[in-house]
C-alpha cells in the first residue's frame, strides 16, 4: 500500500492530471461568478476545502518527483528554483487567507475614523485601527473640457503614537502605516469624501514576492542552463539541422480582402458631393487645427473626421473623399448629406422593420413624414433591457442611434470643439452649437460667428474656385486658438505628428508587408523542399531584409503613436492586437537562424494580426487612460504578458503546419516530411518554453501591479484567472514529454494548437462572456471574431484526424 502511494505520488501522469484538474476547475470558477457572484465562487471553488487539497497535493506530487529523480543531485536548478517558488508563492497566498486583513475606509473632508469595515460574507464588522485617519481634502482632476477622471487623491492627516502625519493617497501611490496599507479605491458622488482600500499582509506580501523573485530567477536557469529541457532541446535542433536543411511544407490559404465590402451601385447624391468636393489642400489645412475630443484630448481635426467618418461610414474614405474632405462638405452641404444614404446599417432585419436602404441609410429615413424619430420605440425598450437581454437587433439598434446622433450633432455644429475659453479652470473648449453664454465680449463675438463665415466663404469658393478667403478665416481660427489657450500642448509640431500617423496608416501597410513577405518566403521554402537552387536561398535571405524593414516600420508606428497618446500603446483592444503582432514577428526573428520557416510562420501570422485589428469592430481611437492605468507596473505587465501570445502563437502555426504534413504524407515523401516535423516539433517545443516562461513573468507582474494599485496581489478576477489557466494549459503540454507511453509528436503538435484555444478565451473570450475588473481593456463588438474562430475550430479537428491516420501510417515521432 505505501509503495503504491509512493508510485502514485512520484507519477508524472499524477502531475498533469492534478494540473488539468486544477485547470478546468479555475475555468469553472470564472463561469460560477458570472451567474453567482464572486462569494458562491470562492466559496464553491477558490476558497473550498477540495481547492486547498488538490494545491496541496501538487505540492507533495513535485516534492515526491524531486526526491524519486534526483533533481539536486543532478543539478536540474532551474526546476528545482522554479517549482520551489511555486511553492513558496502558494504559502504566501496561505498566509495572507489565514493571517491577512482586508477592509474599506470611509471618509468626508474634516472627519476623522479609526473604524475599518471588514466584510466577512453577507455581514459587516468594524475593526479599530491603532491609529486615526483624519480627511483634510479630496480633489478629483478630470481630463481637460472632460467628465472623464484622470486623477484623484486624498489629503490626510494620520495620528499616531502622539504624532500627526500630513500625507497624499492617490492611484498607484500607497500609504504605509503600520503595516496598514492605504489604497485610493473610490470617492463619493458629491466629492465630499473618500474611499480608501485598507489592507494588512505584511507576512503574506513578503512571503509572495520572495516567491516571485524565485521564480523569476528559475525561469532563467530553466532557460539558459546546461542541463535544462530548453538547452537539450537546442543542442538536438542543431544536430538536426547538420543533417538536413530546414523546410516546411504549409498551404497558403490566406486571401483576404483588404478592402471593405461591395456598397453597389454609386448613389447619385454622392456624385453630386463629390462633383462639389473641397480641395485637398484646404481640407487638409482645416485638418490641421487642433480640437478636443469628448473625453478632453487635444487632436487635429483630422483625426475627428477620421474617427466620424469610421463611426458613420465604417471606412477611411468616402467616394474620393478624405475624411477632412467628407467633414467639410458634411458641414457646408447638410440637407444633402441628409438625403445621402452613407451611414452603415449591417442588420437587415433592422433595414426590413424601419423601412431603410440595406447596407446604408440616410439621415432623412429614420424621421417618419411628420418628422417623429422612427428608433424611440423600440430604442425605449432596448434601453430597458438589461445589458445580458438585449438580442442583435437591441444592440445593432443602438449603434444605429449613436450614427444618428452624431451626425445630428455634427449638422447641428456640436462635438467640433474648436475654441478654448480663456482661463477656464476645467481648461474646457467649446463646440459653435454648445452653450456660448460662457464667453463675453469680443471672444463671445468671435466664437459665435466665427464658424458661419467661415462656412458660408466655404460655400462661396466651391461656386468660384477660390480658396483664399477661406484660408484666411481658418488662420484667424488658428490664432484665437493658441492666443487663448494657456495651458494645453496644441504645438503645430504635436499636430502635424499626429496628421502624418494617420496618413500613412502605417499597420495597415505592415499587415500588406508581412503577408506578402510572409507568403512568399513559405512559398519559397515549399519549393526548396523538393529542389533547392540558388536563387531560392537568395530569395529568402533577401526576403528576409524586406521583413525587418517592415518590423522596423511597425516599431516606429507604436513609437509615434506612443508619443502622440503620451503613454505605452497597449491600453486598449487594439493597441494590444497591434503590439501582439509585433511581438509574434519579434519573435520569430529570435528564431530565424535556428529554423527560417518559423520565422516566415511568425511573419505571416502578425499580418494576419494585423488583419483581424483592421476590421471594422476594432476602434483604433486614441483616448485618455482610466487612473489605475497609470502605471509603470502596467507596461511592464502588458509588454511581457502580451509578447509571451506571440511564442504561444508560433507554436500553434508550427502545429498546425505539422499536422498538414502529417495528413499528406506518403510512401514516397516520408522521410523527406518526418525530418521536418522533427525539426519543426523541436523548434514548436522551445518556442512554447520561451512562451510559457513570459506568460509566468507576466502574469506575476500583473499580480505586483494589482497590489500596488489595489492592495491585493490576486483577487481571482476573470481575467487574471484565466491568465492563470492558460499557464497550466500550457504547462501540461510542455510536460507532455515526461509521460512516454501518452506521449508522440501528433499528440503534442495537436496540443500546442489546441492550447492556443486559452490564449483566445483569456484575451477575447473573458471579454465577451466574463466580467471583471478588467473592463478597461475591453471591445464590445468582440463578438465579430467568433465567426472565424468557430471555422477555425472545426478546421482544426478535421485536420486532427486526417493527421492522426497519416501519422498512424508512416508513424512520424521523435
Amino acid at each position: 500500500m505505501k509503495a503504491t502511494l509512493e508510485r502514485i505520488l512520484s507519477s508524472f501522469i499524477t502531475t498533469i492530471v492534478l494540473l488539468l484538474i486544477y485547470g478546468f476547475g479555475l475555468a469553472v470558477a470564472t463561469f460560477i461568478e458570472k451567474y453567482h457572484g464572486t462569494a458562491a465562487a470562492k466559496a464553491m471553488v477558490y476558497y473550498s476545502p477540495l481547492f486547498f487539497l488538490l494545491q496541496f497535493l501538487l505540492v507533495v506530487n513535485f516534492l515526491f518527483v524531486a526526491i524519486k529523480f534526483q533533481y539536486c543531485k543532478l543539478h536540474r536548478w532551474g526546476i528545482m528554483v522554479t517549482h520551489t517558488a511555486f511553492i513558496i508563492i502558494l504559502l504566501g497566498a496561505l498566509t495572507s487567507f489565514v493571517f491577512g486583513e482586508e477592509g474599506i475606509l470611509h471618509i468626508r473632508e474634516g472627519e476623522s475614523t479609526d473604524q475599518l469595515a471588514v466584510r466577512q460574507g453577507d455581514r459587516t464588522t468594524f475593526h479599530t485601527l491603532p491609529f486615526t485617519v483624519e480627511l483634510v481634502k479630496f480633489t478629483l482632476t478630470r481630463y481637460p473640457g472632460s467628465a472623464s477622471p484622470s486623477a484623484y487623491e486624498s489629503e490626510v492627516l494620520v495620528h499616531v503614537d502622539g504624532t500627526t502625519r500630513n500625507e497624499r493617497i492617490f492611484m498607484n501611490n500607497v500609504l504605509d502605516v503600520k503595516g496598514y496599507r492605504f489604497f485610493q479605491a473610490s470617492y463619493d458622488p458629491d466629492e465630499r469624501g473618500t474611499v480608501l482600500s485598507v489592507n494588512r499582509d505584511v507576512a503574506g506580501r513578503n512571503i509572495t514576492y520572495t516567491g516571485y523573485l524565485m521564480l523569476v530567477i528559475g525561469l532563467i536557469l530553466a532557460l539558459t542552463g546546461k542541463n535544462s529541457r530548453f538547452m537539450t532541446l537546442s543542442r538536438r535542433l542543431k544536430e538536426l539541422r547538420t543533417v538536413a536543411q530546414s523546410a516546411t511544407v504549409v498551404l497558403v490559404l490566406l486571401a483576404l480582402s483588404v478592402s471593405a465590402s461591395a456598397k453597389g451601385e454609386a448613389s447619385p447624391m454622392l456624385d453630386i458631393v463629390q462633383k462639389y468636393a473641397v480641395p485637398v489642400e484646404h481640407a487638409a489645412k482645416f485638418g490641421a487645427l487642433p480640437v478636443q475630443s469628448h473625453s478632453g484630448r487635444m487632436m487635429p481635426v483630422n483625426t475627428f473626421s477620421s474617427e466620424v467618418l469610421r463611426k458613420l461610414h465604417k471606412a477611411e474614405k468616402i467616394g474620393n473623399l478624405d475624411s477632412d474632405q467628407f467633414l467639410l462638405s458634411l458641414l457646408a452641404m447638410p440637407d444633402m448629406w441628409m438625403r445621402l444614404p452613407f451611414i452603415a446599417l449591417s442588420n437587415k432585419e433592422l433595414a426590413n422593420y424601419y423601412d431603410l436602404t440595406d447596407g446604408e441609410c440616410a439621415y432623412i429615413q429614420v424621421f417618419d413624414s411628420n418628422g417623429n424619430y422612427k428608433l424611440q420605440e423600440k430604442l425605449e425598450e432596448a434601453y430597458n433591457k438589461m445589458p445580458a437581454e438585449r438580442n442583435r437587433f437591441d444592440k445593432d439598434l443602438l449603434k444605429l442611434d449613436e450614427q444618428i446622433n452624431i451626425f445630428h450633432q455634427l449638422i447641428n455644429y456640436q462635438m467640433l470643439n474648436l475654441f478654448p475659453k480663456e482661463n477656464d479652470p476645467n481648461h474646457k473648449w467649446y463646440a459653435v452649437g454648445d452653450d456660448l453664454s460662457v464667453f463675453s465680449g469680443k471672444d463671445s463675438m468671435f466664437v459665435s460667428h466665427i464658424m458661419t463665415w467661415y462656412l458660408a466663404e466655404v460655400q462661396e469658393a466651391l461656386k468660384s474656385g477660390d480658396w483664399a478667403k477661406s484660408d484666411e478665416v481658418v488662420d484667424m481660427i488658428s490664432t484665437y486658438q493658441q492666443a487663448k489657450n494657456k495651458t494645453l500642448d496644441i504645438s503645430p509640431k504635436r499636430m502635424q505628428a499626429e496628421i502624418k500617423y494617420n496618413k500613412i496608416d502605417v499597420f495597415r501597410q505592415c499587415k500588406k508587408g508581412y503577408l506578402i513577405l510572409g507568403g512568399l518566403m513559405l512559398v519559397l521554402s515549399f519549393a526548396m523542399l523538393f529542389k533547392q537552387k540558388r536563387w531560392m536561398k537568395i530569395g529568402v535571405w533577401v526576403l528576409g531584409i524586406g521583413i525587418s524593414i517592415v518590423f522596423l516600420f511597425h516599431m516606429y508606428g507604436m513609437g509615434m503613436r506612443w508619443y502622440i497618446a503620451g503613454y505605452a500603446p497597449w491600453s486598449n483592444s487594439y493597441e494590444t492586437m497591434v503590439y501582439v503582432a509585433w511581438a509574434t514577428v519579434l519573435a520569430g526573428l529570435l528564431f530565424v537562424r535556428r529554423s527560417p520557416v518559423t520565422f516566415a510562420l511568425a511573419t505571416l501570422f502578425g499580418g494576419i494580426i494585423l488583419f483581424v485589428s483592421g476590421l471594422n469592430w476594432m476602434d483604433p481611437e486614441i483616448n485618455p487612460l482610466v487612473p489605475v492605468l497609470k502605471s509603470p507596473w502596467l507596461m511592464f505587465h502588458v509588454a511581457v504578458i502580451v509578447a509571451a501570445y506571440g511564442f504561444f502563437g508560433i507554436s500553434c502555426l508550427i502545429g498546425l503546419t505539422n499536422l498538414v504534413m502529417m495528413s499528406i504524407a506518403g510512401k514516397k515523401n516520408t522521410d523527406i516530411l518526418k525530418a521536418r516535423v522533427k525539426e519543426l516539433t523541436i523548434v514548436n517545443e522551445m518556442a512554447m518554453w520561451v512562451g510559457l516562461a513570459l506568460m509566468t513573468i507576466g502574469t506575476f507582474l500583473g499580480a505586483v501591479w494589482a497590489n500596488e494599485s489595489w492592495g491585493r496581489y490576486w483577487g481571482w478576477d476573470p481575467k487574471e484567472t484565466w491568465a492563470l489557466i492558460t499557464m497550466v494549459v500550457y504547462a501540461v503540454v510542455a510536460h507532455l514529454h515526461l509521460v512516454k507511453r501518452w506521449y508522440s509528436s501528433w499528440l503534442f503538435n495537436l496540443c500546442s494548437v489546441v492550447a492556443f484555444a486559452s490564449v483566445l478565451m483569456t484575451f477575447f473570450g473573458v471579454n465577451y462572456f466574463l466580467s471583471g475588473m478588467h473592463s478597461y481593456g475591453q471591445n464590445d463588438n468582440v463578438h465579430g471574431i467568433f465567426t472565424y474562430l468557430y471555422i477555425a475550430g472545426i478546421v482544426v479537428v478535421i485536420l486532427g484526424i486526417l493527421s492522426r491516420i497519416g501519422f498512424n501510417k508512416t508513424k512520424m515521432n521523435y
